[in-house]
């Protein structure tokens, strides 16, 4: 049975980062598309960043720039690299495989 298992997230201040962890059980993804979502209270889910592979990462434009996304193969692992975070950017954040398999998420707060 693939799971997927995120941390990393928890309370942090305006201004600063976190880093989000992703692993994968079950099944080794090196060539399958993985993606971070977002799910903030009151809105709907939305893509944060997708790849396949290290040279092909798309991210919505509020990421880009602040939020880095990066994956070790070896310990079938990707993770969610988030600076100079906001407000805005407090909401569950899931990662998800080739569109179908979903974690269980892990709570981002960003508040003074």
């Amino acid at each position: 049975q693939v799971q997927l298992a995120e941390s990393g997230g928890g309370l942090v201040h305006p201004g600063g980062s976190l880093r989000l962890s992703c692993t994968a059980y079950g099944i080794r993804f090196s060539d399958t598309n993985m993606r971070w979502y977002r799910q903030a209270p009151g809105k709907e889910r939305e893509l944060v960043a997708s790849g396949t592979n290290a040279h092909a990462i798309r991210y919505a434009e509020f990421a880009k720039g602040r939020f880095t996304m990066y994956r070790d193969n070896a310990s079938n692992t990707i993770y969610l690299e988030m600076d100079n975070l906001t407000p805005e950017d407090t909401a569950d954040y899931l990662c998800n495989m080739a569109g179908s398999i979903w974690g269980q998420g892990t709570r981002v707060t960003v508040s003074s």
